[in-house]
């Protein structure tokens, strides 16, 4: 328990906290009971909460006892967005998102042990609290010129407009605070620095009603290569659920990684003990053509979400895809999933055109002149095969599952091509 704070420090996990040298004392004196919220506004968790998912199970190595929260009653809401207002989600939809985040919380903690996780949802709660209620027992503490200082606040005001929906919602994240301070005894709340004013205004509101102090704990964003948030449309959506990001494009999100990332997106991700990191960081720099920190930062945290299998597949895919490996070793769905990050081209039935064409028609090539000439020049790759012959056109057996080819231009530019008919050539 004495290390987690140094470890959290030196990973840049700790981007605020009420108090840290209250915070660490509390750390090292014993279990901490903590919890970390996920909203139900989308089907999936993203990129950005395995941050929380990760440190919370940090902690709970540490000693420290985690509450994963569901907000079953804050997904029907939302949490307030500076672009604009939210749009409500049916209570159904959002009543199923909530057991499938709680499903996908569950594989990251141990539920059993002295520091045992339990998943609450905050629905349980607050569907018997009234109107009067939250009016009279948890607004009344609440300013609304502090309310209006808070930057998102600011925003919206200046533009579009904020709702009194969205406007309240920390009234609602603060009753979870105080809430599972009274019932459970917990003392720290762990979220990501864009909910600061919301995590605060909880021990703002314990601090108030009981007199007691507690700790709050926000994590940093996770940003673009320009220093900007990422957000969930970026990198087409990070999200941990492989139907909607495939185990081979998590995998390959992190192995493309920037230069500029890959010490910060280490530290933060990987559960390699400090000095272990430190060298393979050392490692990396000095041979940075080998991408060191980026393959085995990509292989750890594929492993983590999706498994051992999943990211040995995607790794075998990534080799193959590139000329390093068979491609017809890989099994079909990855190997869809892999040419998914490609650009394609689809082939209607009937059509039969040739190597050239296909070569032109996928954009690795302006013409199909400047096809021919490459494929003399001995610079294209059909399912990691050289090509040598230009009026060349491909035949069934050459379809991987009978239906794809992979076209190669030198080392690094692929393209897949679709058949949507059967070659009969």
């Amino acid at each position: 328990m004495s290390d987690i704070w140094a470890d959290l420090t030196w990973r840049g996990l700790v981007a605020d906290s009420t108090d840290p040298d209250a915070l660490r004392r509390a750390l090292v004196a014993g279990p901490v009971k903590f919890y970390v919220g996920f909203d139900p506004t989308a089907p999936s968790l993203h990129l950005g909460h395995l941050v929380q998912l990760l440190t919370a199970r940090r902690l709970q190595l540490a000693g420290h006892v985690p509450h994963p929260l569901v907000g079953g009653a804050t997904g029907l809401i939302g949490d307030p967005k500076e672009s604009g207002e939210r749009q409500l989600n049916d209570p159904a939809v959002v009543a199923g998102w909530t057991d499938r985040i709680r499903d996908q919380v569950a594989p990251f903690l141990d539920f059993s042990g002295p520091a045992a996780a339990e998943v609450v949802n905050n629905l349980d709660w607050t569907s018997s609290l009234t109107a009067v209620e939250l009016l009279r027992d948890i607004g009344k503490h609440f300013s609304i010129g502090r309310m209006l200082q808070r930057e998102f606040v600011r925003t919206r005001l200046a533009g579009s407009g904020i709702s009194y929906t969205e406007f309240s919602y920390v009234l609602l994240q603060s009753y979870d605070f105080l809430t599972l301070f009274r019932d459970r005894g917990i003392t720290m709340q762990l979220g990501g620095s864009d909910q600061w004013g919301n995590i605060t205004g909880g021990a703002d509101l314990i601090r108030r009603v009981t007199g007691e102090r507690v700790h709050c704990l926000a994590t940093p964003l996770l940003t673009k290569a320009d220093g900007t948030k990422m957000g969930k449309t970026d990198a087409g959506g990070v999200w941990l659920d492989p139907e909607l990001t495939s185990p081979y494009a998590f995998h390959q999100f992190f192995l493309n990684s920037a230069d500029t990332q890959i010490v910060e997106r280490v530290k933060i991700f990987s559960f390699k003990p400090r000095a272990e990191i430190e060298t393979l960081l050392a490692e990396s720099a000095a041979a940075p053509q080998l991408r060191l920190a980026h393959r085995a930062l990509a292989d750890e945290v594929t492993t983590i979400v999706h498994g051992a299998d999943a990211a040995a597949a995607a790794t075998a895919a990534g080799q193959a895809l590139f000329g390093g490996h068979d491609l017809r070793a890989v099994d079909e769905t990855t190997l869809a999933s892999a040419l998914a990050e490609t650009p394609r081209l689809t082939v209607p039935a009937g059509a039969v055109p040739g190597y050239a064409e296909l070569f032109a028609d996928s954009g690795l090539v302006p013409s199909r002149g400047a096809a021919r000439r490459m494929i003399a020049e001995g610079g294209a790759y059909v399912n990691n095969e050289r090509l040598s012959d230009v009026d060349g056109a491909p035949s069934a057996t050459d379809l991987l599952y009978g239906r794809w080819l992979v076209l190669r231009r030198g080392r690094r530019n692929v393209a897949a091509v679709e058949y949507a008919g059967a070659v009969t050539a």
